[in-house]
């Protein structure tokens, strides 16, 4: 009985590992430039809190819909705190954080606040692009820009910087929170 219950869960692991898909970046990257360059613009509005990370911390990420990802700090990154309902966290390199933020004041001893520079091109996670990335109806995340994976869900949006270095996933809930179509 013990070697058919150890035999079930086996075979349910591989059922659950075969039905989820990860693309990996590059070739999102790949297909996703020519949808993204027709896609509209959006420029995030919402302040968010920063601070410098320390090398070899991980920050994991949930948003309001549950865990999204990981990454571990390196030398010069920070971790920007985002000011939406789920105060989701994330790392960014020093490189991207100084393209996409200015600072504003100071907030506490810990936290500054900062004002978001960027713009994104965006599109929505729905049966239409599923379809085109070859996953409808799976289970499916992406490779982030830093190796790791990231959840995705329909009615997600997948979006890039203007110079479409990478894509990553904004949830639902927390894009309509931070970002506005741009003009």
């Amino acid at each position: 009985m013990k070697k058919i219950i150890i035999m079930l869960f086996s075979l349910l692991s591989l059922i659950s590992i075969s039905a989820s898909v990860i693309i990996p970046q590059k070739l999102l990257l790949e297909d996703m430039k020519p949808v993204l360059q027709k896609a509209k613009t959006y420029e995030k509005f919402k302040v968010i809190y920063a601070r410098k990370a320390v090398p070899g911390e991980i920050i994991k990420t949930y948003t309001a819909d549950g865990y999204e990802t990981q990454n571990t700090a390196g030398e010069g990154d920070f971790v920007v705190k985002n000011t939406t309902d789920a105060k989701e966290m994330y790392i960014l390199t020093k490189e991207k954080f100084e393209k996409r933020y200015k600072y504003l004041k100071k907030l506490d001893s810990k936290w500054n606040i900062y004002q978001p520079l960027g713009k994104v091109k965006a599109v929505k996670v729905d049966s239409a692009l599923t379809k085109r990335l070859g996953v409808d109806g799976i289970d499916f995340s992406i490779e982030t820009s830093w190796g790791e994976e990231m959840t995705v869900k329909k009615g997600d949006l997948l979006v890039s910087p203007l110079d479409y270095s990478e894509v990553y996933r904004i949830a639902n809930k927390e894009f309509y929170e931070t970002y506005k179509a741009g003009k």
